[in-house]
């Protein structure tokens, strides 16, 4: 049985909280917020009979946890992550890995130093439609790589912090969609070229939209377009998705199946080629979102196997995220190492 330390009690909570109280392997055996009525709530909600507490370190003592569940705001994620993991816990945390590359290292550190995991919620990859997306492009029916586009496009009042951010699309929520395609592409980005923007209607401080154009391994494009103050016709929040091969094409909408269509057969005397659908490999995620990657994560603590969202891995596509924000600002080409150099 794993015992965790839930440390955090906002509107994210309730998805990480649904799945964990569900699981007869886990232990939620501590609630901590420090709004002290929060985490009492948090803890009724969910019929959790464990104490509460407004204070990590007397929580850590108290109830002697296996793990943590790290649900606060990003620019308190290193301390509590040292304050965790000295303790001798492993941490679940809710993305992003840190609120800059220099705390992501030091994460990253102090896995190593308290022989410790530390992985991170990228629950966007977790789904059927985007497993059986990245098995039509593995494939090779589609040819060689040549492009990954996605377009995310909602209009989200939260308020709170992400409407205070200096770049909150890009930040908060892009990662998402470029860690997806670290995963489709199965390769690592290169460089960005990217242009922030906030159109005047906007109700974010900082800039809620963005273009950016990654340059892959393999000279693979992925071109990213998204606002978060886009009203009307919005995408799924999974983003909508188009792969270009040598041989055929790939579409996913971001809900249901993707699609695809394949040259038939390429005839040097043709201006046209014909092409065909391809029947996609239905790849099954279950479970999935937040659910499926707490159970590979709970998994590779039970087996001492690294999930995929392991933080050495996941800084890649926090890299993705500073580099674009630095190009934008610096109106220049970004090279991902600039970033994981730092």
């Amino acid at each position: 049985m794993l015992r965790i330390l839930f440390i955090g009690c906002g509107n994210i909570s309730n998805v990480w909280l649904s799945s964990l109280s569900s699981r007869s392997d886990v232990d939620i055996c501590g609630v901590v917020d420090l709004n002290r009525e929060a985490a009492v709530k948090k803890a009724s909600d969910f019929g959790l009979k464990c104490p509460v507490f407004t204070d990590v370190s007397l929580a850590i003592e108290t109830v002697n946890p296996d793990a943590a569940v790290d649900n606060i705001i990003p620019s308190g994620r290193l301390e509590l992550a040292e304050k965790c993991m000295k303790a001798g816990l492993h941490v679940l945390s809710e993305k992003p890995l840190a609120d800059s590359m220099e705390n992501a290292k030091k994460i990253i550190a102090l896995s190593d130093r308290y022989e410790k995991q530390f992985f991170v919620m990228q629950n966007r990859r977790y789904n059927t439609g985007m497993f059986s997306f990245k098995n039509a492009i593995d494939s090779g029916r589609l040819g060689e790589a040549g492009y990954l586009g996605a377009e995310f496009f909602r209009d989200p009042r939260f308020g709170g912090f992400r409407e205070r951010m200096d770049s909150p699309l890009l930040l908060d929520m892009a990662i998402h969609t470029f860690d997806q395609a670290r995963f489709l592409l199965g390769r690592d980005p290169v460089s960005v070229h990217c242009h922030e923007y906030n159109p005047d209607w906007s109700w974010y401080a900082g800039a809620a939209s963005a273009i950016c154009t990654f340059r892959f391994e393999d000279n693979i494009i992925f071109h990213y377009t998204g606002s978060w103050c886009a009203p009307g016709m919005k995408t799924s929040w999974d983003s909508s998705w188009r792969f270009i091969g040598s041989s055929g094409t790939c579409i996913w909408k971001g809900t249901g199946l993707p699609e695809a269509e394949a040259i038939i057969q390429r005839e040097n005397n043709e201006s046209f080629n014909e092409t065909s659908r391809v029947d996609i490999d239905i790849v099954e995620c279950n479970p999935g979102g937040h659910e499926g990657c707490i159970n590979e994560m709970i998994n590779g603590l039970q087996s001492g196997i690294r999930p995929q969202t392991d933080c050495r891995d996941n800084i890649k596509s926090l890299a993705m995220v500073f580099a674009a924000i630095r190009s934008s600002t610096e109106k220049r080409e970004v090279f991902i190492n600039e970033i994981l150099e730092v």
